[in-house]
């Protein structure tokens, strides 16, 4: 998955963290797998996977 934070910041918020966590949730349900969410903003990325939240 990926979105971008139009305030630059690509830090991970609650919400972000909390809906991805809902996703991957329902994805295993449905046999898919989420293998990671990167947020975009214009300081850079952020991966949760690599930030440890998934």
């Amino acid at each position: 998955m990926v979105h971008n934070h139009p305030s630059g910041d690509p830090a991970p918020s609650r919400a972000d963290i909390d809906m991805t966590k809902t996703i991957i949730d329902t994805a295993r349900l449905l046999g898919i797998a989420v293998h990671d969410h990167i947020i975009i903003g214009r300081k850079g990325h952020a991966s949760m996977k690599g930030l440890l939240l998934i």
